[in-house]
């Protein structure tokens, strides 16, 4: 049975396939490149430690490896907020509101898990027009792509968004 779960889960191929974008998901959650490379690390440690659990009758690699990404983001910021900083009145003060905080840590999760999930092109215009606030113009000289093209990702990203979040239950 051991030597079949092995065969299902290899933790070397998986991070070759998708130890980047996890990388992304997490850096993007934790906002610290130092958190989230060990948050990744501690996902493919866990998801190795665990290995005889893993099906893929129940969902992909990836899948898996996102849900231990996400639970180990959310410890990481529920111990960050725990931790007070002296010289942030604002933090030590939003803290102290776990329920509401939580529920703003989850739908963050949900967005860059959504976010993650697609292709580059369409992560790049949500990216540099949403998210930084640059036009369709600018991207277009930077990228060389035109900027009816641009505007077509963005439609097809935004929708691809809103199907993840709709089917994974957040707002």
């Amino acid at each position: 049975m051991r030597a079949e779960a092995e065969m299902t889960f290899n933790a070397e191929e998986a991070y070759a396939a998708h130890g980047r974008v996890l990388f992304s998901f997490a850096l993007n959650a934790l906002g610290d490149r130092v958190e989230a490379e060990d948050c990744v690390q501690e996902t493919f440690i866990r998801a190795w430690r665990s290995r005889e659990r893993y099906s893929s009758s129940r969902g992909s690699v990836r899948t898996w490896l996102f849900a231990i990404a996400r639970n180990l983001v959310i410890d990481a910021l529920r111990s960050r907020a725990r931790r007070p900083e002296p010289s942030d009145a604002g933090k030590i003060e939003w803290a102290s509101e776990p329920v509401t905080e939580d529920l703003l840590i989850v739908e963050r999760l949900a967005l860059y898990e959504s976010l993650a999930t697609l292709t580059f092109e369409h992560r790049q215009v949500i990216a540099a027009v949403q998210l930084l606030g640059g036009s369709y113009q600018d991207l277009s000289e930077q990228t060389g792509v035109p900027v009816a093209t641009l505007r077509t990702r963005m439609y097809y990203g935004l929708r691809s968004m809103r199907t993840a979040l709709g089917s994974s239950g957040a707002r």
